[in-house]
């Protein structure tokens, strides 16, 4: 009986063993959900934002990974699922996609996808000589097959591929194209799906102003642009009410009606140029459907800057300030969200470099965060929430603007004129 018995417990034991070390063995990763543009587009759980990451005021000085991770995390954090590039002539974008590599290898629930800008210019662009509108730069076969090298080795988190940003405008004199140049490299780019090159669900499109793609002025509804519609997996539009205020001024003072406060007056005006927006939006859709053709709009940029000493300031239409930025943002969301629209929203953080001479030029401060990692007001309830916890920018931890008072935050807020005003003046 005792030897039986200790055969027993020899036994239990070596199986208490090999259990124990079969639950400490790693287990097999699971694999990823797999995640197409058609997916994510629309959807409100992957929110969209545009993106840079730039720190100074030049891009001479590109991001390192690590920053471009530290960002990933202030993006997730706040519900952002897929951000726009602009050109991959710089390591930024490259860097960004190993940055989101690697958050997923640490992490397999980190999810992060891009929509890859290849950007496109015309002959003598950004040069002394006068730029040739009607011929392409040189410089474009270059930047398209640099894109799809990157989208062939990230397949995983390169989603969309666009070709060319606000390249058809014509209000983009330094060098804008013909939409035959667009649509020459999109077609490309849909032949090397078609051969199996390029992923069968990768989506291809351009981003460019709601007029470009026929929304507005008759100029642009041409043969090409409707080759390039119908060429296009959807339809990428920016709208800018903000600057518009300035440039198209008509939403803005045209309201008669009278306000007892200087902030109803403001939150009415900020609900006209979510209006506004909309009707850019309804332009280009009411152009597709003239054409019978039915295809995706999704927003590709609209934002609204916090400081401005030019056009759109205190001297110009008095647009500018963090609390219209916030209402902005939350109206562009709220539409887009209930519509089933992506608005790759501009921008995540302020970026210096874009008006590198004017610090406080509103090109700089289109960012849901200044550069040194402040969450602006449109970001306030998450730091009180605690979402950005244990995140920093720049290794600092995420704060409010104006340390979160509220009412100096207000004392900034610039009342915009209306017709009313004019009238009683």
């Amino acid at each position: 009986m005792k030897t039986k018995f200790n055969i027993t417990l020899i036994l239990a034991v070596i199986l208490m063993f090999s259990c124990k070390n079969e639950h400490h063995k790693a287990q097999p990763m699971q694999p990823q959900k797999y995640m197409s543009a058609k997916d994510i587009l629309g959807n409100p759980n992957y929110l969209a934002i545009s993106y840079g990451g730039y720190r100074s005021n030049t891009r001479d000085t590109q991001p390192t990974i690590a920053e471009l991770k530290e960002d990933m995390k202030l993006l997730a954090a706040i519900g952002i699922g897929i951000l726009r590039t602009y050109n991959v002539q710089l390591a930024q974008a490259s860097n960004i996609l190993k940055a989101i590599r690697e958050l997923k290898q640490e992490d397999p629930d980190f999810e992060m996808y891009v929509m890859l800008g290849a950007w496109i210019d015309c002959e003598n662009a950004w040069t002394d000589h006068v730029p040739n509108h009607e011929v392409e730069s040189e410089q474009n076969a270059g930047e398209i097959e640099r894109a799809i090298i990157l989208a062939k080795e990230y397949p995983d988190i390169v989603k969309i591929l666009a070709v060319g940003n606000e390249a058809m405008i014509h209000w983009a004199t330094n060098y804008f194209v013909r939409p035959q140049v667009i649509l020459k490299w999109v077609n490309y780019l849909q032949e090397l799906k078609k051969s199996g090159e390029l992923p069968k669900d990768l989506w291809i499109t351009s981003s460019d102003n709601f007029a470009s793609w026929g929304g507005g002025d008759k100029v642009y509804q041409t043969e090409d642009l409707v080759n390039l519609i119908k060429a296009v997996d959807y339809v990428s539009m920016h709208t800018y009410a903000y600057h518009d205020t300035h440039y198209t001024p008509d939403y803005w003072l045209n309201d008669t009606a009278e306000y007892d406060t200087d902030i109803e007056k403001v939150d009415a005006a900020m609900l006209r140029a979510k209006n506004y927006a909309i009707s850019q939006y309804n332009g280009v859709k009411s152009y597709l459907d003239s054409l019978g053709i039915d295809k995706e709009i999704h927003i590709g940029e609209s934002g609204w800057a916090s400081v401005s000493n030019d056009l759109y300031g205190e001297n110009g239409s008095k647009a500018t300030d963090e609390y219209k930025a916030a209402l902005y943002y939350k109206h562009i969301r709220d539409w887009t969200n209930q519509a089933g629209l992506s608005c790759f929203f501009f921008q995540a953080f302020d970026e210096n470099w874009k008006d590198g001479e004017n610090p406080l030029g509103s090109e700089n401060h289109f960012g849901l965060f200044t550069i040194d990692g402040k969450a602006k007001y449109a970001l306030w309830d998450l730091v009180d929430q605690g979402v950005f916890d244990g995140l920093t920018r720049n290794g600092n931890p995420i704060t409010k603007t104006y340390n979160g008072n509220y009412e100096e935050l207000m004392e900034d807020v610039l009342v915009p004129h209306t017709i009313a005003d004019l009238i009683n003046d």
